[in-house]
This record gives C-alpha cells, sequence and structure tokens, in this order.
C-alpha cells in the first residue's frame, strides 16, 4: 500500500474555464482518482475561474448544482480563522478556527452529502501549520473487518447536524449509516466526522469504535495518508476531492491570515448497501 499521487492540472488563462477539453479533464480526474490539483497561471481572487469549472461540469457532464453552508450562506464559503476569532464559537464552523480538525467528510450530516469540493487557496499558512491530510476510503476499509464494514453500514447511528450548518430549525440531527455503497460501480463510500456521530446499538458502538482505532493506526497513516502542506498546496491553488471516496484531515492552523475559499457541489442521497465480502478482510 502506498500513499497516493495527486494529479495536477494547469489552468493557464481564467478562459480555461470555459474550454470544454478541459473541463473534460477535470471531470475525468474526479471519476476516475476522486482528487485533483489545479494550479492556476493567474490571480484570482473572486473565484471567477473555479465558479465558472463549477457550473461547466454541471453543463457538460451532469454534475449537481452548488449547495448552500446554512441558512445564512451562500455556496462560497471564506474560510479565514483570522476574521471570525471575534465570533462566538457556536457561529464558527470548526474549519474556520485554528483548532485541528480530524479525519471527516463534508456534510455527513446531510442526507445528500455534497460529492465533490474545492478549496482554492488565497493564503496559505506561512507559519507551517495548515498542513490538509488525504486518505482514500477504499484503503481504510481494508483494515476493518467484514463484520464492522457491515455493520457500519446500517442505519444506526445518529449523526448531529452541527449548529452553524442548520437550514431548518426543527431538524437537528439525522439517522444514517457511516459506509454505503456507490451505485454506479459498487465501491465502497463512507461518510464521517466523529464528534457529531452517536451509534444507537451495541453493535453499532463496536463498529465505530473499530474504525475509530484504524483511523489512529500508524500504518495506515505512514503508508497510506498524503500529507499536503503549504508548499504542495501554494497561492493560486485549487483542490478538488470527492468527498465520499477520500477522508480528509488538517492540522491546527499557525497563521491566523490562512485564507482559503469553499465551495460545494453534486448533492446525491447516501446511499447504504451490503459490503461485498471482497472487500473484506
Amino acid at each position: 500500500m502506498a500513499a497516493p499521487v495527486v494529479p495536477n492540472l494547469v489552468a493557464y488563462k481564467i478562459s480555461d474555464s470555459h474550454q470544454r477539453h478541459h473541463i473534460r479533464a477535470v471531470h475525468h480526474h474526479l471519476q476516475s482518482q476522486g482528487i485533483l490539483k489545479i494550479s492556476l497561471g493567474f490571480s484570482d481572487e473572486r473565484s471567477q475561474y473555479l465558479e465558472n469549472l463549477v457550473m461547466g461540469l454541471r453543463a457538460y457532464h451532469g454534475h449537481g448544482p452548488p449547495i448552500t453552508h446554512s441558512a445564512s450562506r451562500g455556496w462560497f464559503w471564506d474560510v479565514r480563522p483570522g476574521k471570525n476569532t471575534c465570533l462566538p464559537q457556536n457561529d464558527r464552523a470548526r474549519s474556520e478556527t485554528m483548532q485541528e480538525f480530524p479525519w471527516h467528510t463534508d456534510c455527513s450530516y446531510e442526507d445528500s452529502p455534497p460529492r465533490y469540493f474545492a478549496l482554492q487557496v488565497l493564503r496559505p499558512d506561512r507559519c507551517g501549520g495548515g498542513t490538509l491530510s488525504v486518505l482514500k476510503v477504499d484503503q481504510l476499509t481494508r483494515f476493518l473487518s467484514s463484520s464492522a464494514k457491515a455493520a457500519l453500514c446500517e442505519p444506526e447511528f445518529q449523526i448531529k447536524i452541527p449548529p452553524e450548518f442548520i437550514k431548518q430549525p426543527n431538524e437537528r440531527h439525522i439517522m444514517g449509516s457511516i459506509l454505503g455503497i456507490n451505485e454506479q460501480d459498487q465501491s465502497t463510500i463512507m461518510r464521517f466526522r466523529e464528534d457529531i456521530v452517536t451509534p444507537m446499538s451495541n453493535r453499532a458502538t463496536s463498529a465505530l469504535e473499530a474504525l475509530k482505532r484504524v483511523l489512529e493506526d500508524s500504518e495506515l497513516s505512514s503508508k497510506a495518508t498524503l500529507h499536503l502542506k503549504a508548499a504542495d498546496l501554494p497561492e493560486r491553488s485549487i483542490i478538488l476531492l470527492d468527498n465520499r471516496r477520500w477522508l480528509h484531515a488538517r492540522n491546527s492552523v499557525k497563521d491566523p491570515s490562512r485564507h482559503l475559499r469553499r465551495v460545494r457541489w453534486n448533492a446525491v442521497p447516501f446511499s447504504r448497501g451490503q459490503i461485498s465480502d471482497e472487500l473484506g478482510e
């Protein structure tokens, strides 16, 4: 098992975001590897390239539209811890603080989480923090027993909606599974954020503990995890991820001026299913 290599695509001009061959290349990488870095050859403080790209993926490749982040925010979200430290903790997403953010997928509290998200680096952490770590789900699940995977596929987990992401006042949590099946190719998919998950049965509790042990495993961390530092994701770079096939994490931010811009799109129902024995131990 080896850590993955992130493919890199260069956008030389902002007009590349309208070119069908360029949009097709982005779509291909997201379909095949589920991860892509784009290096911009131009300044784009307003993220016009990324906006055009997401809409092009929708127009030419059937991706769903961008989704709003909450009842009060649109589909572009500036992640700037230095600009939000005066706000109450409950009004800030964890990604907007200086704290580390352990392994998770975005919007795991949604019945239909976004399949994709992108982060544009407007200012990297210049003090050595804010490293983005990524881990492919199919490499993670190899470390789980068949019984644990089967239990994680059952809708026996209560997933709390963080206060800053509540869209309907009467919806505070959902019930669902941690693992599921991609109906197109029968691959394993995942949604997860440990601090908002409560197992509702004995087998769910045991499976969640098994998952947590695997995520803390040093072998998995050293062999299958890719750590992207500021040098790997400098200013004018964008990282795109398949939010069902990859987990991501971030260590603590050391630079209060670190500035990323995030967009999520293509919300699809999270499909539970039976894990094949071929994907077992």
